[in-house]
């Protein structure tokens, strides 16, 4: 059974702060994070998650049902559905969470090249190559309201083309991008992925105000601890066990393309990236009514 984490990582202190809810979809180790302007009630939902039985080929929405219910319980405006990249390991729910509260579905511009690679590896027409059916594609640096909050887009490619931070206020929603201290960062060895890009985009991020708020996307509980989500730019650059402050671009480098070279493909990468390229459609069904996801054998 899921986990559903429901909790207020911070209060509003101001309206030029965010409001944060985070909750944890254990099955896929994913956090989503909803994003309130306390002065409006206006909102954005970063990352949401689809559940989705691989086995029996079966998707579910009790997780973003629950993340619906609250935003329909607290009288809050759904204004976008913000993806940080094309996950390989979820499916996303902005398609669904769309259909039931509005907003707009937005990612960075580069996923055009994410569909480019992918249209061509799964032979599939029905993918776009242009960024639809995504209602928003972001430039690195462009701004955006969430109410009468502020909001920036930094790209911050490495570990996909496409990946991009969404700055708050004081918070930061760093996709995969980073992981809590004790677990380090991203893999670069998916396509158009690339570690001294990465280590580029680490280091904007440690640009930032020492006291940011980072919020992450994934946490994998390294020693059997609680799921972790949040911590500070002076926490990652004091602690990331992969690329604290003094480790260079050649010892970073080298780490991840020996670490990556040793792990396995994501389980849920076939069904997550056709979906989320789409995003967060399925296909669209057959003659029979039926939508089918494609696995392509020994082209991987």
């Amino acid at each position: 059974m899921q986990m559903l984490n429901d909790s207020v990582q911070r209060e509003a202190g101001a309206a030029a702060r965010p409001q944060v809810r985070s909750w944890f979809h254990a099955p896929t180790h994913t956090i989503c994070h909803l994003v309130v302007d306390p002065a409006t009630r206006q909102c954005a939902l970063v990352d949401s998650v689809l559940d989705f039985d691989y086995a029996a080929g079966r998707t579910h929405t009790a997780f973003a049902d629950a993340i619906i219910e609250v935003i329909r319980g607290e009288g809050l405006q759904l204004e976008w559905l913000l993806e940080t990249h094309a996950h390989a390991d979820h499916l996303s729910a902005a398609a669904y969470i769309q259909g039931q509260l509005g907003g707009r579905i937005a990612i960075g511009e580069h996923i055009r090249q994410v569909q480019q690679v992918f249209g061509e590896l799964f032979h599939d027409a029905g993918i776009s190559r242009d960024g639809r059916p995504f209602d928003h594609l972001f430039a690195d640096g462009e701004t955006f309201g969430i109410g009468q909050l502020q909001a920036r887009v930094m790209h911050t490619p490495g570990h996909t083309p496409a990946c991009v931070v969404y700055l708050v206020g004081d918070c930061a929603f760093v996709g995969d991008t980073l992981f809590m201290p004790d677990y380090g960062t991203a893999r670069c060895d998916f396509p158009g992925g690339d570690a001294h890009q990465l280590y580029a985009s680490v280091r904007r991020i440690f640009d930032l105000p020492p006291q940011t708020s980072l919020y992450m996307c994934h946490d994998y509980m390294p020693g059997g601890r609680e799921p972790r989500w949040v911590c500070t730019v002076r926490e990652q650059r004091e602690g990331n066990v992969q690329i604290h402050e003094g480790v260079s671009e050649q010892q970073f480098v080298a780490f991840r393309k020996q670490r990556d070279a040793t792990l396995g493909m994501p389980a849920l990468i076939m069904p997550s990236i056709q979906v989320n390229v789409r995003a967060g459609h399925l296909p669209e069904p057959e003659a029979n009514g039926v939508s089918y996801l494609k696995v392509p054998l020994n082209a991987v």
